[in-house]
């Protein structure tokens, strides 16, 4: 179940990643280059930071052909996916669940502490988007005032709590279902963690 939720994490980041284009009139090279280095690299700054080599996506190359699927679902749906209102939001959400909470499960499994697998979690929920948005010349998304890789560190923690009481493929479930409510909550409402001043 880690294997298939991985894949489908890398599928809804790459659509992710070639939505973030729209506007901007991208071609086929621009598309697929966003949406690779957006389903990519949170988890490979994970790996690297955890000094765990070889990359997954350089060992396994299912995980380009989901990037590429999600390239092409992009291109070939994209009339009917960019008028979904908030799509972005969805997939994103999406992919940041995915990728938080296998990272805290990797983390773990590789012997660090909790306290670095929650944050290890977080960067690989969480990088994608950074250097989508830095790529497509907007804010990242961290910098604004959504709740964000809060809601990753929630979900991870949520992880950690219930691995002692869940069936793992149950923990796995809720916690990724946490991150994703969390995150369309927090755009649907416009809640926000309070302002340093």
């Amino acid at each position: 179940m880690q294997y298939i939720f991985e894949l489908f994490g890398t599928y809804f980041f790459a659509i992710s990643g070639a939505l973030a284009l729209k506007g901007k009139e991208p071609d086929w090279f621009s598309a697929t280059f966003t949406g690779f280095l957006t389903a990519i690299g949170g988890g490979s700054l994970r790996d690297v930071l955890l000094d765990s080599y070889p990359l997954v996506w350089v060992s396994d190359i299912a995980f380009i052909y989901a990037i590429v699927l999600g390239v092409l679902t992009t291109f070939i749906f994209y009339r009917f996916v960019s008028r979904l209102r908030r799509t972005l939001l969805l997939f994103d959400s999406l992919g940041i669940a995915f990728f938080t909470i296998l990272g805290v499960e990797k983390a773990i499994h590789l012997g660090v502490r909790p306290e670095i697998a929650v944050i290890m979690g977080m960067f690989s929920g969480v990088m994608g988007g950074v250097i989508r948005d830095t790529l497509t010349n907007e804010i990242p998304i961290i910098f604004r005032k959504e709740i964000y890789a809060t809601a990753c560190l929630a979900g991870a923690g949520c992880y950690l709590l219930l691995d002692p009481v869940l069936d793992r493929n149950w923990n796995l479930s809720v916690s990724i279902a946490i991150i994703v409510l969390i995150r369309i909550l927090a755009v649907v409402f416009g809640l926000s963690l309070p302002k340093l001043k």
